[in-house]
């Protein structure tokens, strides 16, 4: 089988190891798309292993077509269109994933369309509906808002009226968020979002990449009882947290991660999906964003243009053709 090895500091397509035949609630599928996301990035750099048991191979996401099923499978049956939400193992000719971490392509969606759909969608429903609790009319603030996840969850507070407002790194960035819905933005190198957001207006939850660097920000523009999610660490590790602050606002500070948690979990969230993004995205309310595409063969290019942070949205990989 194909595969992506990380060898120095280059990617490389090359023949790698079989996958073993699906076992239990498993299926095979045949990758037509990979996504590319910031944690692949990471994992490249070493900073960011792989769960136990899960595969070396980088890749978070893909789309494809199913080849074959394990004894247990419920939901799906060879030849079926997917896309799947993985632990790792997505730069490859084929993945073996559990039936709960796969979910249908949208009627009438290509599978490029589709493999830009389940890492995105299920990280910011995940962190703005069940980790940040979004309550009916609730504002958002959502920090690097031009990237997969941002752009994702722009249009998500637009769907489920959540007025949102976004910090990016250009103004054409902004503009663009704007354009998917956003009510307001900041470009991040004009200095600190704190005055633009208070005029703006209260913020009840924060869903933040950056992590460290925001962090004294974040407390100050989060409204009472608000919510701060935390899911990366562009910005750095450690901050100090102004606990006064914290208290007197009875602001929470939740940090949250997808990539390790069970397939049941993972299960869980895509359930979630099914019910209330799946139909919106098959009435044309949201659609994926995809910024730029590369053959798998030229992964390294693909992984410049997001290091880079030349992004709108998704980046994919073709891996081949399945129609």
């Amino acid at each position: 089988m194909q595969a992506i090895l990380v060898q120095g500091d280059t990617l490389n397509w090359q023949s790698g190891s079989d996958l073993s035949s699906p076992q239990g609630r498993e299926v095979r599928i045949d990758v037509a798309w990979a996504g590319v996301n910031r944690a692949d990035l990471m994992q490249r750099a070493g900073s960011y292993p792989p769960p136990p048991g899960a595969s070396e191979t980088l890749g978070l996401e893909i789309s494809g077509v199913i080849a074959a099923c394990g004894p247990e499978v419920r939901e799906f049956m060879p030849g079926d269109r997917v896309c799947a939400l993985l632990a790792g193992g997505g730069y490859a000719e084929q993945v073996v994933v559990d039936e709960r971490q796969v979910l249908p392509v949208p009627a009438g969606f290509s599978l490029r369309q589709a493999a830009a759909l389940p890492e995105v969608y299920a990280t910011a429903w995940l962190n703005l509906f069940m980790e940040g609790a979004l309550k009916a009319g609730e504002r958002v603030l959502l920090h690097a808002a031009a990237s997969g996840v941002g752009t994702a969850a722009i249009q998500l507070c637009r769907a489920f009226g959540h007025p949102c407002f976004v910090t990016a790194g250009s103004d054409d960035k902004i503009e663009r968020c704007k354009a998917l819905g956003a009510d307001g933005g900041w470009n991040r190198h004009t200095g600190s979002f704190v005055e633009a957001v208070k005029a703006w207006g209260s913020v009840d939850m924060i869903l933040d990449p950056v992590g460290a660097s925001y962090l004294p920000d974040n407390q100050r523009v989060l409204a009472a009882d608000g919510r701060l999610v935390i899911i990366g660490l562009m910005g750095g590790r450690q901050a100090e947290l102004d606990i006064g602050r914290l208290l007197m606002k009875r602001q929470r500070v939740i940090g949250s991660t997808l990539r390790a948690k069970s397939p049941e979990a993972k299960g869980a969230i895509l359930d979630e999906l099914r019910r209330h993004v799946w139909p919106r995205l098959v009435a044309g309310e949201i659609e994926p964003l995809i910024d730029a595409e590369w053959p798998i063969e030229d992964a390294n290019a693909a992984h410049a243009h997001l290091t880079a942070n030349a992004n709108i949205g998704k980046v994919l990989l073709k891996v081949a053709e399945l129609g």
